[in-house]
């Protein structure tokens, strides 16, 4: 495995655990002890443990790739794993502010992560709007007042005719 792919690698397995501001410097030609520097901001201390966990495992598990060199410790906020001339390291934002490595090495340039970025999720559809339902309120019938009922047609006396 090329030295930049494990820089990639290690890269890709501290974005995993949801590492910040993940750089790669390209230290060819500047420095004597390494060619690559990965520089990884966790968050918190459980954050430092879980990104320095995920790549040593997943570098040995994937690559049978152990690192040559663990240093420092969860106190310090600052892990460095050594993996030939790549240098990761994976400190907290005030050890990494404090510390400046990117503008110590200033005249480093910055290698692409090539690190896909998740798509955003796609926009829900709007649901069809159900209309509420109209409760029909039981309208109270009165009674019409009845008409003065009409006399009944007097019968007219029947007459027989005779004959």
């Amino acid at each position: 495995m090329e030295d930049l792919e494990i820089a990639r690698a290690c890269a890709l397995y501290a974005d995993d655990k949801k590492a910040e501001n993940i750089r790669i410097l390209d230290l060819r030609g500047l420095s004597p002890i390494s060619d690559y520097f990965v520089l990884v901001t966790a968050m918190s201390t459980p954050q430092l443990r879980a990104v320095r966990d995920e790549i040593v495992e997943r570098m040995k598990d994937e690559h049978a790739t152990p690192p040559d060199v663990k240093d420092g410790n969860f106190e310090s906020q600052w892990i460095i794993l050594v993996y030939g001339s790549v240098m990761v390291h994976i400190l907290t934002p005030e050890k990494r502010e404090f510390y400046a490595l990117e503008e110590l090495w200033g005249d480093a340039p910055e290698m692409e992560l090539n690190i896909e970025v998740p798509a955003p999720p796609p926009e829900p559809k709007p649901k069809a709007v159900k209309k509420a339902a109209v409760k029909k309120v039981a309208v109270k019938k009165t009674a019409a007042k009845k008409a003065p009922a009409k006399k009944a047609a007097a019968k007219k006396s029947a007459t027989k005719k005779s004959k």
